[in-house]
C-alpha cells in the first residue's frame, strides 16, 4: 500500500495538479489546497485502481483528474470503515470520516471525463497528525474503524 501521487488545486471541483511533495497540516488538510479547513473532509483519497477503470473505458485521466489529493495503490479505500486510522508517509496520521459523496452538480471533472468515480470510490479523512507526504511513501492501517 503506497501513495502514487499528491495533488492540489486552488479551487474546488476542478482537476488537481500533481506536486512532488505535500505538507499535511493537523486539523486542516493539505497545504495550498482549496479543500483545507476545519471540517470532516480535509483530504480526499482515490485509488489508482479506480482511475484505471476509467482509463480502461478510454478516458484520458490520471492521478488528480478526479480532484483527489492523494492517489493510492494497493488499498481498497471504499471498504475502510469510518473511523479507520491510516499512517501516510513517515509521520502523518489521518482518520476516515466519509466514504464517497453526493455529487449534486456535474462538476468540471464530470464534464471533462464523462464520469466521476470520486463519489462512489473516493474517501475523505481528517488530519490527526501532520507531516510530509510524497509519491512512493507507504500507507499503513493503524486501526480499523467501527464500520
Amino acid at each position: 500500500m503506497k501513495i502514487v501521487a499528491v495533488s492540489i488545486s486552488q479551487q474546488k471541483g476542478v482537476p488537481k495538479k500533481n506536486i512532488s511533495r505535500g505538507l499535511l497540516i493537523e486539523d486542516f488538510g493539505l497545504d495550498g489546497d482549496a479543500h483545507g479547513g476545519k471540517w470532516h473532509r480535509q483530504l480526499s483519497l482515490l485509488a489508482q485502481e479506480s482511475i484505471k477503470k476509467m482509463q480502461d473505458l478510454g478516458l484520458k485521466v490520471h492521478p488528480g483528474s478526479f480532484a483527489e489529493n492523494i492517489t493510492t495503490a494497493g488499498i481498497n479505500l471504499p471498504e475502510l470503515p469510518i473511523g479507520t486510522k491510516l499512517k501516510l508517509g513517515p509521520e502523518a496520521v489521518v482518520e476516515v470520516t466519509q466514504i464517497g459523496k453526493v455529487c449534486h452538480d456535474r462538476c468540471a471533472i464530470y464534464r471533462l471525463a464523462g464520469d466521476c468515480v470520486m463519489p462512489r470510490e473516493g474517501i475523505f479523512v481528517r488530519i490527526l497528525q501532520g507531516g510530509t507526504v510524497k509519491p512512493g511513501d507507504p500507507i499503513d492501517i493503524l486501526s480499523q474503524g467501527k464500520g
